[in-house]
């Protein structure tokens, strides 16, 4: 583990999602006069513009000493797209209320694409650099750090002072760092592991989506995803296998 290149990511994460996130320079009264969509594009992104800025200059920096193995599409593009489809599909079928007069099925579409690009840069830097980069950890070692990486960068402690309140979130954190973090092991996929994040995120803390669905639908939302997921993580862990047993059983070639 290099220590200057964690340092490196822990201040541009921390420094630029923060700024937007409490909107430090104000820049929230520019982006209202933006039409509705523009603007909840532009604060969502802002919000994780810090956190996938500091791990491709973290991750530029760890592939000069060593191979990244968690990519964007890992071990199979099609799964990939294939994981990330069926949240778009149902927030588009089912829609989601909303109080911006959008009609609900488009605004599902839209609500449900700007989440999933949200997780995909926060997971560029739990699971695409810091997972990569404390690799040589022991895993109970490894997700605790991630989770609690992850938990400081939120500074919910800053807005919520109830200490319940931040000991459900932070073993939230710790929580999902073990298991989408499992997903990452698996699938060496960034998107993947996305897809796991933006689950939780629609469940509970997607200021976007959650209030914009009642419980029946946010169940049927969690239950398709996560079985359908599970069945295609399952398979794709079973041709990982079968691939590395066909590269164990090839012979070597002699010139």
């Amino acid at each position: 583990m290099n220590f200057k290149r964690l340092f490196i990511f822990l201040i541009i994460a921390f420094s630029i999602s923060n700024i937007f996130r409490f909107d430090v320079f104000g820049t929230k009264l520019i982006l209202e006069k933006l039409p509705n969509w523009i603007y909840l594009l532009c604060t969502v992104i802002l919000e994780g513009s810090g956190v996938f800025t500091g791990a491709l200059v973290a991750i530029k920096l760890l592939e000069k000493e060593r191979k990244t193995v968690i990519t964007f599409f890992g071990t199979s593009q099609k799964k990939g797209l294939l994981m990330s489809v069926i949240p778009i599909a149902l927030l588009s079928i089912i829609g989601v209320k909303n109080e911006y007069g959008i009609n609900e099925n488009l605004y599902g579409l839209y609500a449900i694409l700007i989440s999933l690009i949200y997780a995909i840069m926060e997971e560029f830097g739990w699971r695409g650099y810091l997972q990569n980069e404390f690799s040589y950890l022991k895993p109970i070692k490894k997700y605790f750090l991630i989770g609690f990486i992850w938990y400081l960068w939120h500074l919910s402690f800053l807005t919520n002072t109830i200490i319940k309140d931040n000991l459900f979130f932070f073993g939230m954190m710790i929580f999902g760092s073990w298991g989408i973090g499992q997903v990452a092991e698996t699938t060496k996929s960034i998107l993947a592991s996305a897809c796991f994040h933006l689950i939780i995120n629609i469940m509970m803390y997607n200021s976007l989506i959650k209030n914009g669905l009642d419980g029946t639908q946010k169940l049927i939302i969690l239950g398709v995803s996560v079985i359908l997921w599970i069945i295609i993580t399952e398979k794709w862990k079973k041709e990982i296998i079968l691939s590395n047993l066909c590269v164990r059983k090839t012979p070597p070639e002699f010139g």
